[in-house]
């Protein structure tokens, strides 16, 4: 732990930053698998929307989580 103390963060600045990178990362990691495993009203559309969570993880998980989810059967 003491290799970020030159960023002047104590351990629960660790902490915290810690659960922000794991829950950063298990945002796009589910919005992946769900896409993946969903059925869409429109072929194509998975793949559109799997392509733009890779290329634009955080916006791409989260627009994926807010209406990606409508278009589903």
């Amino acid at each position: 732990m003491s290799c970020l103390l030159f960023l002047n963060v104590d351990t629960v600045g660790i902490f915290i930053i810690l659960f922000l990178v794991v829950a950063y990362f298990g945002l796009i990691i589910f919005s992946l698998l769900d896409a993946v495993r969903s059925t869409f009203k429109n072929p194509g559309a998975k793949v559109i929307w799997v392509l733009f969570i890779l290329f634009a993880p955080f916006l791409g998980s989260i627009l994926y989580l807010t209406l990606g989810r409508n278009s589903r059967i």
